[in-house]
């Protein structure tokens, strides 16, 4: 789930900068701001899902809210970054309990 969220970030992150009609050719500000604030969220989550490092998940969720939150209220498939953010955070959820189901197996 951390993996296949992460990857929708990416591919919603590359066609925000490159693809969208709207944006700014011109301007390298958004480009830089919309890399820290959407992608390296998005590849701490795939890191958090291979690693199984369960502490990287929340940070990723927490520090892609704002932006996805932002772009939630915008029309168009950008509004997706609104739950590929909440979807790290469900990531989280189910590693968590997951990791405690495997826990009382042992």
């Amino acid at each position: 789930m951390g993996i296949l969220s992460g990857a929708a970030s990416i591919s919603l992150w590359i066609v925000l900068n490159f693809f969208n009609p709207y944006s700014n050719m011109n301007g390298i500000e958004t480009v830089v701001t919309s890399f820290l604030m959407l992608l390296l969220p998005a590849c701490l989550a795939i890191l958090s899902s291979l690693t199984s490092k369960q502490s990287l998940m929340p940070i990723a969720f927490i520090w892609s809210l704002p932006f996805s939150l932002y772009l939630v209220f915008t029309p168009g498939i950008f509004a997706l970054f609104g739950v590929t953010s909440v979807a790290y955070l469900g990531c989280f959820i189910f590693m968590k309990s997951n990791l405690g189901r495997r826990q009382s197996l042992s």
